[in-house]
């Protein structure tokens, strides 16, 4: 089924969208969660916010097979000594290798994955 059509809505407002531990951080981590907006469970894109609560970070090193583009609403996000803070986007093509993340005082990022022909 192709990703879902959604127009103007607040999903923190709406029936049937819930945070979650996204399957990348299931490792133990903690601390991070993610609101699926819209998905294609066949291709694998989809569209996500994704907040880290203060504190939180991640251990590995992510790659994915589809492009990544983020946008941090709310932040610091802290990888590899740099900071990046809100209003930072970071486009990324598929295998680029990104992280591990941290979040001293929280962050909220909106992301969107896909694949490019």
């Amino acid at each position: 089924m192709p990703k879902q059509m959604h127009e103007f809505f607040d999903p923190r407002k709406t029936e049937g969208f819930q945070w979650r531990t996204p399957e990348s951080y299931q490792n133990g981590e903690g601390g991070v969660q993610e609101m699926i907006v819209t998905e294609d469970k066949e291709t694998g894109v989809f569209t996500r916010f994704l907040k880290f609560e203060p504190g939180a970070s991640g251990k590995g090193t992510l790659t994915h097979e589809c492009w990544e583009e983020v946008y941090i609403i709310e932040g610091p996000l802290v990888a590899e000594g740099q900071v990046y803070e809100a209003g930072t986007v970071a486009i990324r093509p598929p295998g680029m290798p990104h992280g591990p993340f941290s979040a001293p005082e929280g962050a909220l990022t909106f992301e969107v994955h896909y694949y490019s022909k």
